[in-house]
């Protein structure tokens, strides 16, 4: 096979000068045409993820392989693009076109590839280097997004070099990302800080509060600031998706099969009620009872959206992919476009599409063929104003990350806001879902996946009740935070 001849792999390598002093640079071999750095977290996927880690080492320069529970990669770029700028202002033609040429790849869940994202994002590089996602986690709705899978990868050598394949072949897309901060008045008692699943700490998410220099700390408030490329949700599903990860930290050994997990995840839904919501689960705890939601389209000014009282849960999305795969926003036909001035999901407009789901059955529908979920609003930013004694918490979640936000019952101020931060470069197959506002138009009928032109109207009428149916501040991962509880 081509794929496994030493001269394939020459276009990946990169020799061991680039990151020390100990080889002369007359050692290197000619520049490689996709030289790449590889993240992996070792704990992802059972045994998959120390298996991929072992495989790579042993097919390229140990030094261009990193394991995320020894080293975080905010550490790890920022060496390697010093040792860089060092070569290049020595005219080392060959470490300039490393540089040029560089890619990453991340194997784990997409709270792991969330990470490198972000890291790559804050640490504003002339010429960030795009980034594949291997699929070692349960959602993998990132690596699905950009057609790489959701099925955990072989981690053979033959599998491997099938997957650099990829890499060499692979298009580089553009990818929003987004903030999102949470403001309230310190509690006279007790405490509001983020909950993760049973009690961890909760700086294992991307999100946490401030610290007190930090420019949106406000005397008096408790702020709290994090990132996100796929999705923020808040009400039914992050609490099922909370549900399982406690689960898993109570007995991890029943979490080391895909498809095992899955299957979890389906009865956890059964369990809490969600398949029968309107009568396990009170209306108070419905998204419109909960807050007023507010919207922001591009160059525009803050309008009131209206939420169905019947939404029990609410995603704000970026990629078309929420829950191993499905979309919940779907591709609106051409009459919905021109009367509610709805467009595709591009993955580069910087625009969240925002979705309402009432219970499990509805979350059901996304199996169907051009099935999806309450289309909302499509918004630049989006901001959640919590009624006062509505609620003592609910349930949040940021690319699969879950976690219980208490809330102060004697305030009127606690306030969640999303908003467009910036952007990245992505690796994409040719089996990529993602759709970019720079695609040949021609792509953008989206292969016959738009709704069909029915009278449905995206489950707006509220009658549907009765069928019952971190370099990087905003995503780092500290280093105390064990890595074997990241996704």
């Amino acid at each position: 096979m081509v794929e496994s001849s030493p001269d394939f792999l020459k276009e990946f390598y990169i020799p061991a000068y680039i990151f020390n002093d100990e080889t002369k640079i007359s050692d290197a071999p000619d520049a490689p045409k996709f030289p790449v750095l590889v993240f992996i977290n070792s704990k992802s996927g059972g045994q998959l993820g120390g298996d991929l880690l072992r495989t790579y080492k042993n097919i390229l320069n140990e030094q261009q392989v990193f394991d995320l529970g020894e080293e975080a990669p905010d550490k790890v770029l920022h060496r390697v693009y010093i040792r860089l700028e060092k070569l290049k202002q020595e005219n080392d033609e060959f470490a300039t076109k490393i540089h040029e040429r560089l890619r990453l790849i991340v194997a784990g869940g997409d709270g792991t590839a969330g990470w490198l994202l972000g890291v790559v994002c804050d640490l504003k590089l002339p010429h960030p280097p795009p980034i594949a996602t291997a699929p070692l986690g349960t959602g993998n709705n990132l690596p699905f997004s950009f057609g790489w899978g959701k099925k955990n990868p072989g981690t053979d050598r033959n599998s491997v070099f099938s997957f650099l394949e990829q890499v060499m072949k692979a298009k580089e897309m553009k990818i929003d990302n987004w903030h999102i901060f949470m403001r309230m008045r310190a509690p006279k008692e007790g405490s509001c800080d983020p909950i993760a699943p049973l009690e961890l700490p909760h700086s294992l998410h991307a999100f946490g509060r401030v610290s007190s220099t930090d420019e949106l700390n406000v005397e008096g408030y408790h702020t709290f600031r994090g990132g996100f490329w796929n999705y923020f949700s808040m009400g039914m599903d992050a609490q099922v998706s909370y549900a399982f990860h406690s689960e898993r930290k109570l007995h991890p050994e029943k979490f080391k099969n895909q498809l095992v997990n899955q299957s979890t995840y389906a009865k956890l839904g059964c369990t809490q009620g969600w398949f029968a919501a309107s009568l396990f689960h009170p209306s108070s705890r419905n998204v419109a009872q909960l807050a007023k939601v507010k919207i922001m389209k591009k160059h525009g000014q803050w309008q009131d959206l209206h939420i169905p009282h019947s939404i029990r849960s609410i995603v704000c999305l970026n990629l078309p992919s929420f829950s191993g795969g499905l979309n919940p926003w779907g591709t609106p036909n051409s009459r919905k476009q021109r009367d509610r001035e709805l467009t595709p999901p591009y993955v580069d407009d910087g625009l969240l599409e925002v979705v309402g789901f009432r219970d499990a059955w509805h979350g059901l529908v996304l199996l169907a063929p051009n099935g999806h979920g309450t289309r909302l609003a499509q918004a630049h930013r989006i901001r959640f104003e919590f009624h006062k004694g509505a609620a003592d918490h609910t349930y949040m979640r940021i690319d699969g990350e879950p976690w219980k936000q208490p809330l102060p019952i004697d305030d009127d101020t606690v306030v969640v806001e999303i908003s467009h931060l910036g952007q990245v470069n992505m690796l994409a197959t040719s089996n990529c879902r993602s759709k970019s506002v720079h695609d040949d138009p021609s792509t953008h009928h989206h292969n016959g996946e738009e709704d069909d032109d029915s009278d449905e109207d995206d489950s707006r009428n509220e009658a549907d009740e009765f069928r019952k149916f971190g370099a990087a501040d905003t995503f780092r991962i500290p280093d105390d935070v064990d890595i074997s509880q990241v996704s």
